[in-house]
């Protein structure tokens, strides 16, 4: 019996299904399916049962998860006084890159005055459904993400923002824009393909939006430079816009907006997570 088995059980419980398991943890649905296998053998009993499409804990392997979960909770705070004691101490962050800046730029910097011992890790993660699954596998203590997230994961709001729109000077529009507005206008979007532009197409799609993408770009900085040659107006976050002057910005309505929060397992948290949560929430406020 190792870690590596228990946190496959556990998974496959929790999800229902030893593909969902898999794809959590990123790992071969093969290979997590022939360890719990190879446990069960180990056992000498049945942990899992079919019902339906998935499956379910037999009485056997509810008392397996149940002491499953305390097992890695042990783990889980034994690693979290190595990591808390001296200079060693780690604490590792999961993001998605829309949010990466928020964190790095606003909230560790202010974080680190207080704690300048202490390593910060920042786990980049393509996507929420990457960053919970980084909480789950126990990559990352925490996550700084979009909310609602699964209810398997502890979440704190701390922040809402809101989605504005920025443009040349010269292009008349309403103030606010009618989300019927962006149809057909011309935008500056992240490149296909990328996070930040899937979750983009994600807002537009669910607004019923169809914008004329004038220019695809990743680089953050260049973006208010295209909207100022007059290429196409910009669909940002409120709060990490800086030097918009000359330009316009606009609210929209009904408003966009959006609810970011830290989040993390249903287990306890190392005293540095512990303290960071209490920092962003406060930060937050």
């Amino acid at each position: 019996m190792n870690l590596r088995q228990l946190r496959y059980v556990v998974a496959t419980a929790d999800h229902g299904t030893m593909t969902s398991a898999a794809q959590a943890l990123y790992v071969a649905q093969p290979a997590l399916s022939r360890a719990v296998r190879e446990l069960e053998r180990e056992l000498g009993i049945e942990l899992f049962a079919r019902s339906g499409r998935g499956v379910v804990l037999t009485v056997a392997g509810e008392q397996v998860v149940r002491q499953a979960r305390i097992a890695l909770e042990a783990v889980d705070a034994i690693e979290a006084v190595t990591r808390g004691n001296g200079r060693g101490a780690e604490l590792r962050i999961a993001t998605t890159p829309t949010l990466e800046p928020e964190l790095t730029g606003r909230l560790l910097p202010r974080f680190a005055r207080d704690q300048p011992a202490v390593r910060v890790r920042v786990v980049r993660c393509d996507g929420r459904e990457a960053v919970g699954a980084a909480i789950r596998a126990g990559r990352a203590d925490l996550a700084v993400t979009d909310l609602p997230v699964p209810g398997d994961l502890a979440a704190h709001p701390f922040e809402q923002r809101e989605v504005v729109l920025i443009s040349p000077p010269g292009l008349k529009l309403r103030d606010p824009v009618p989300l019927k507005e962006l149809d057909g206008l011309r935008l500056i979007m992240p490149t296909r393909g990328t996070a930040r532009r899937a979750e983009m197409d994600a807002m537009l799609v669910r607004i019923g939006a169809t914008p004329v993408v004038a220019v695809e770009s990743d680089e953050r900085g260049a973006w208010l430079g295209w909207v100022r040659a007059g290429r196409g107006s910009l669909l940002w976050y409120r709060n990490q816009v800086e030097d918009v002057e000359g330009l316009s910005l606009r609210s929209l309505i009904p408003p966009i907006t959006r609810t970011i929060g830290l989040v993390h397992a249903h287990r306890p948290l190392p005293a540095l997570a512990r303290e960071f949560l209490a920092f962003a929430k406060e930060a937050g406020a």
